[in-house]
């Protein structure tokens, strides 16, 4: 949810925002987020018939690195791991709700 969709979400409730639950604007973020997001924006798919998605491509990520002057290789490299299994778990789940509904079919 966007800070704008909170914002109007509220006023058609009636309420007043809470500061905490506020959603963080893309500004909020520090610029190796921003670029970490860009660069598995960037990375190809890998994915395969029968298992779905299995992971981002990271043959490239090197340019990446470049382009964007990361000096703090392991933080960027943490956040591109968390997006990336993030991405593999909700691929997993829905080629596994695919799945069951065509069994339920049968």
């Amino acid at each position: 949810m966007t800070q704008d969709k909170y914002f109007m979400m509220m006023e058609q409730l009636g309420k007043e925002p809470i500061d905490s639950e506020v959603p963080p604007a893309w500004e909020d973020f520090p610029d190796i987020v921003l670029n970490a997001i860009s660069t598995f924006n960037s990375l190809g798919d890998r994915m395969y018939p029968d298992i779905g998605y299995v992971g981002k491509d990271y043959t490239n990520l090197v340019y990446y690195l470049e382009l964007h002057v990361i000096e703090d290789k392991e933080f960027f490299l943490d956040i591109l791991s968390w997006l990336d299994a993030r991405a593999i778990k909700k691929s997993s789940e829905q080629l596994k709700k695919q799945h069951d509904k065509l069994k339920r079919k049968k």
